[in-house]
């Protein structure tokens, strides 16, 4: 384990005390941002490494964070606002499933290792080989029960490990690639079906059911699963953010344009929280409402969301940091 002591964002009340700051911090890794400014609401991290970029962040239950880096052979984590890198014995490539068990251990999808690996919080790390010989994985969510699903694209279907071993719900080919996973509370499983335009249901039985989206060729994204008993999506193409709940489909308009919606997190009070890669910002949806809380730099490209116990939202931001709005003022 690498530990780095560099600390979050501070924020000062004079310009003159941020000029000194930074004359005395150049190169320690800290973003400073001057208070009374809306940035002052984040703490950020800057990745000690230039082509280290931040792709799936996920929070404990202790309120630790973890997140995958592209291009290094480390996983991170914040704790007690110290941001760590434990090694992981090989390269990173597209390390875009993560999630967090009951026991404060890691689980990611490791496409380099053709594998599905595990971190304990003392840093150990086993790996569950995919048993093909070219594997390509996409998200990943851990169930009640402590078992990890993930999209596994290069056998069309959405993949369970638990206790060591795999179990495959397959895909129709014509139904679309599998990208995003989700659990909810009670065990179900759903999952982002691409191409194909659904969303799929696999109940805790067994049970595996397609359902076809209103809306054409969205290009269904990212899910998450609210305490309600609803859905969330991202539906790409529309820029708009889909529910399923009740049996039925609605959607939420976000933008005309096109701004990149990635990275969905459904909070306790039900605001659902995501990133805008094209605005630098993130989004929040609360009772039809929508919200945009811009990030501290124009170049922000916040990838995947987070919202940790204590209710604060952290965004993966693949130019190289890792942020956190705080929860104060997430109810703004």
């Amino acid at each position: 384990m690498i530990g780095f002591t560099m600390r979050p964002t501070h924020r000062y009340r004079s310009v003159l005390a941020l000029v000194l700051c930074v004359a005395l911090l150049a190169g320690s890794g800290m973003l400073l941002v001057p208070a009374g400014t809306p940035e002052a609401n984040f703490v950020e991290y800057r990745m000690p490494g230039p082509q280290d970029a931040p792709i799936a962040i996920a929070a404990a239950v202790d309120g630790t964070i973890w997140f995958t880096m592209d291009h290094t052979d480390a996983i991170g984590r914040i704790r007690a606002a110290q941001l760590e890198l434990l090694p992981i014995s090989g390269p990173n490539i597209e390390p875009t499933g993560l999630g967090v068990g009951q026991d404060g251990s890691a689980w990611f999808t490791d496409m380099a290792g053709r594998a599905v690996a595990r971190v304990t919080p003392s840093g150990g790390v086993s790996r569950f080989t995919i048993d093909t010989p070219i594997v390509r994985l996409g998200r990943l969510a851990m169930a009640p029960d402590g078992s990890a699903w993930f999209a596994e694209p290069t056998r069309s279907s959405i993949t369970r490990l638990k206790d060591g071993e795999f179990t495959r719900y397959q895909v129709e080919t014509s139904s679309g690639v599998p990208y995003g996973v989700a659990v909810s509370p009670d065990g179900t499983v759903w999952a982002t079906l691409q191409d194909g335009n659904q969303l799929l249901r696999i109940s805790p039985e067994g049970a595996v059911k397609n359902l076809e989206m209103p809306r054409p060729s969205t290009l269904p994204t990212d899910i998450a699963a609210g305490a309600d008993e609803s859905v969330w999506f991202i539906q790409f193409r529309a820029n708009r953010i889909g529910r399923w709940r009740n049996g039925k489909f609605d959607d939420f308009e976000v933008a005309k344009e096109r701004v990149g919606l990635s990275g969905l997190a459904v909070a306790p009070d039900g605001a659902v929280w995501f990133g805008m890669l094209r605005r630098s910002s993130l989004g929040r949806l609360r009772g039809g409402e929508l919200k945009v809380f811009k990030l501290p730099r124009e170049t922000a490209r916040p990838y995947t969301i987070a919202i940790d116990p204590a209710g604060n939202v952290w965004y993966a931001d693949i130019t190289g940091y890792v942020g956190m709005l705080q929860a104060r003022h997430t109810r703004q």
